[in-house]
């Protein structure tokens, strides 16, 4: 039986006017002050909903925002989610 043919692949070569990386864009770890600023804020957040509803007839943190500081929780808790998304 006659044996086929091998045949060679063509080597890959990227095309040169689609670069993998932005140009200009930093690969720079992330500022120190962003990891511990996210974490504050979920603690913040957290702690803020925990008092809010362990207060007698919820007057604490601010009584008069009423159900407003569940959206002052959240979004503490959110906009750390918003730091953590840019932690390198």
């Amino acid at each position: 039986m006659p044996k086929s043919q091998v045949r060679k692949k063509k080597v890959y070569t990227p095309p040169s006017d689609v670069s993998p990386a932005v140009k200009g864009a930093s690969n720079k770890p992330s500022p120190t002050w962003l990891p511990v600023t996210a974490v504050t804020l979920i603690v913040v957040g957290i702690g803020w909903l925990v008092v809010y509803y362990l207060s007698d007839a919820q007057q604490y943190p601010v009584g008069s925002w009423g159900y407003w500081n569940l959206a002052v929780g959240f979004g503490c808790m959110v906009s750390s989610l918003g730091l953590l998304s840019r932690w390198r």
